[in-house]
Formats: structure tokens, C-alpha cells, sequence
């Protein structure tokens, strides 16, 4: 089976020619991600970290439509695509500095992914707590020096490395060979305190507050945020390390590239449903019922990449059907998903920030669904508009032209 294709690649940072195949599922995996993880961010735009993703801080009764659309977020959102996301960043650096034969190409995506750290450490600092950016280029230095593994040894030291994060979220407690007063004990911890759940709330408030009284208060609040993240995400290298590890065993072995067997992926799509209603009943105890399950984080890591895979699958049969030109939207946000990313921060904060739209705690989850939409709307639509004119979108070429030392072309050739 050939590849799914359409036009031009990235896999000469150096000398890109119009013109060059690329792998158009790829571009709709990464669109579909780009988006997704909107869904997921959108939380910690309207609420500071301490309530953002977390139901009982929440800044509305966790109640009704309003407990229900933290739920589809949790259950279809929540992990899938920045676990998808980052499968792709593994891919992104094979495609950029080759297996490590190439000397040049190696400096290349040495220096770009420096370049990265520098632009997620703007974002983060100047515009959001919530980067990313920042976290994939530090694991990309560790990447860098896997990616000319075999796929076989990518996808088992990848498992493994995986396997143990998720499991170490999981407390002895949780497990069935706990004694029942382990497990009472471990359960009480796990349920707030009403008096901590009351005075982190008052916090919370207090912050938030802040955030919206003023440009500075909100970026000083920002600032805060992001060295709070900063200080975790040491821990979070390894597993997105995995993830990376997995993405790219997966690329060289054609199921990223569109080129492995129908029923490969539909094996991978009923491997993902069945995690996603697994998925669905656990974020259902802990979202709506608010009677989360012992140890319901570890699992939901375990069960996010059968249901990433299984989203995976899905796009790849729809490319296959024929439904290109019905997804080139998608391709096309995947192909500027550096800029797409950015600019949701942007847009984001100029409604919720101090200075500007100082909306935080204005707007519940329903009204986040409802702008999240109208952005994914927007980003579909400029998106092609942008490429239909432009080789690449404008972050990406910022970021291309600082790689390589000069001014890459942006306009298409006539």
C-alpha cells in the first residue's frame, strides 16, 4: 500500500523545494491534534492553574451542562491528542535530521530545536502559563540521539518507558492484593478536605483577581504559572520521551504514513473504542459523579494512546475512501499547526486576560465549548486560505529561516 500523499514536504529544513511529496496523513493527524488540544487548554485560559482541569475547583457548580461538557472534554479530549501530538513531534525530528548519518542535518535539528525552546519560553512567559513547546525541545535534545533506532527497539523501550509512568501514577492501594483498611485509608486521602477544598478556593479567587485587574497583574500571575510548570516538567520528559520513542517505531513501520493494512487500523479502532468507553466511565465517576476511582490517572494514561491510535486509524480509513479534499481543511491547520497553536493563545488571553478581555471566571464550560468551536471554525478556514498563497505559515517560516541562518521563501512561486 502507497502512501497517502499531497504536496510539498518538510524533510529538507535546508534547502526546501516546492514541489517535494508529503505525507498527507501526517498534515490531518496534526491538524486533528492542533485542535483537540484547544479543547483540553481551553480550561486553563479561563480559570488559573489551580482550578484549570480540576472539577471541584471549578469556578462554576460542578453541575448540570456544566459537569457534562467537563466530561466530554476529559473523556474524548483529555490526553488523546496531546498524546497524538507528540507521537508526531518523534516523527517531525526523522523527518528533519534524518537516522543520524548525516552530520549537517544532525546540527540542523540541533539548532531548531533550540530555536523551539527559546519560542516556547516567549510563550510561556509572554503569553501563556499552559506551553508546551518549551517541555518538547528539551526531550528532543534526548530524542535526537534515538531517532536512527530500528522501529522494533523504539516501540519497546517506548512501551516500557510508558508503561512505568503510567503505573507509578497508580498507588499500591489501587491494587487488588491491598488490605481493605490500605485501601480506606488511601480513598479518604483522595477525597478533598471541604475546609482545603474551601481555602485553595479562596486562593484561586484571590488570583484570579489578580489576573484580571490589569495587564501587569495578569502577566505577573502568568509568570507564576509558568515557573510552577517549569518546576514539573522534569518529570514529564520521560513520558513524553515514550510517546515520541512510540510515534516515530510507528512512522517507520507505515501506520502514521498511511501505509500499513486495512485491518491493522481496524484493529486499531476497536482497540480505542473499547479504551474510549473504559475512558468514558471513569471520567464519568470522577467528573459527574465526583466519586473518582483509586488510581483513575494512571489508568486513563494506559487507555489514552489505544484511543490516540484508534482516532489515528479512523482519518487514515477516511484518507483512504477517498475524503482528502473533504479533510484538506485539516491537512492545511496541520500544516501551520506551530501557528495555529500560538495564535489560540493569543486569541485565548485577549478575552480572559487583565488588560484586554479580563473574562476570567466569566465564562463556563459550555461557553468555553462554544469559543473553542468558533476558533476550530476560524483556524479551518484561514488555514487554506493562508496556503493557498504562502509556502508555509508564518511562525513556520520564522522558524524555518532562523534554523537555516537566512530568509527562506514564503510566497508561492507562480
Amino acid at each position: 500500500m502507497t502512501a497517502i500523499i499531497s504536496s510539498p514536504i518538510v524533510t529538507d529544513v535546508v534547502n526546501p523545494a516546492p514541489g517535494k511529496l508529503r505525507i498527507q496523513a501526517l498534515d490531518v493527524i496534526r491538524g486533528l491534534a492542533i485542535l483537540g488540544i484547544l479543547a483540553v487548554n481551553a480550561d486553563g485560559f479561563a480559570a488559573p492553574q489551580s482550578a484549570s482541569l480540576k472539577p471541584a475547583m471549578w469556578l462554576f457548580p460542578n453541575e448540570g451542562w456544566t459537569a457534562i461538557s467537563y466530561w466530554v472534554m476529559d473523556t474524548f479530549f483529555h490526553e488523546k491528542f496531546l498524546t497524538i501530538f507528540s507521537m508526531l513531534f518523534g516523527v517531525s525530528l526523522f523527518l528533519v535530521g534524518g537516522d543520524g548519518s548525516d552530520p549537517k542535518k544532525g546540527r540542523i535539528l540541533a539548532r531548531r530545536l533550540a530555536i523551539l525552546l527559546l519560542f516556547g519560553l516567549l510563550h510561556g512567559f509572554g503569553i501563556w502559563w499552559g506551553d508546551i513547546l518549551s517541555l518538547y525541545a528539551v526531550t528532543g535534545f534526548v530524542m535526537l540521539f534515538c531517532r536512527s533506532w530500528q522501529p522494533k527497539l523504539l516501540m519497546g523501550v517506548g512501551v516500557v518507558l510508558y508503561a512505568a509512568m503510567a503505573l507509578s501514577a497508580i498507588p499500591a492501594a489501587a491494587y487488588p492484593f491491598a488490605s481493605p483498611s490500605v485501601r480506606a485509608e488511601a480513598e479518604a486521602a483522595h477525597t478533598p478536605d471541604p475546609a482545603v477544598l474551601a481555602e485553595r478556593k479562596a486562593k484561586t479567587l484571590e488570583n484570579m483577581a489578580e489576573a484580571k485587574a490589569s495587564w501587569v497583574g495578569a502577566y505577573q500571575l502568568n509568570t507564576k504559572e509558568y515557573v510552577n510548570l517549569l518546576s514539573g516538567n522534569p518529570w514529564l520528559v520521560p513520558q513524553t520521551l515514550a510517546l515520541m520513542m512510540i510515534g516515530l517505531s510507528l512512522f517507520k513501520g507505515g501506520f502514521l504514513a498511511g501505509k500499513s493494512s486495512h485491518r491493522r487500523y481496524v484493529v486499531a479502532i476497536a482497540w480505542g473504542a473499547a479504551a474510549l468507553v473504559a475512558a468514558a466511565w471513569l471520567a464519568w465517576q470522577a467528573d459527574v459523579l465526583e466519586r473518582p476511582v483509586l488510581g483513575d490517572k494512571g489508568l486513563n494514561l494506559l487507555l489514552s494512546p489505544a484511543v490516540s491510535l484508534g482516532y489515528v486509524a479512523g482519518l487514515v480509513l477516511l484518507l483512504r475512501s477517498g475524503a482528502g479534499t473533504l479533510l484538506s481543511p485539516l491537512a492545511a491547520t496541520g500544516r501551520m499547526a506551530f501557528t495555529n497553536y500560538i495564535t489560540q493563545s493569543l486569541v485565548m488571553t485577549s478575552i480572559f486576560y487583565g488588560g484586554r478581555g479580563a473574562l476570567m471566571g466569566h465564562v463556563d464550560r459550555p461557553g468555553l465549548w462554544a469559543l473553542t468551536i468558533a476558533i476550530w471554525i476560524s483556524q479551518l478556514i484561514w488555514s487554506p486560505l493562508w496556503l493557498s498563497r504562502f509556502e508555509m505559515g508564518p511562525l513556520e517560516w520564522v522558524w524555518r529561516s532562523l534554523t537555516v541562518g537566512h530568509w527562506v521563501p514564503l510566497r508561492k512561486r507562480v
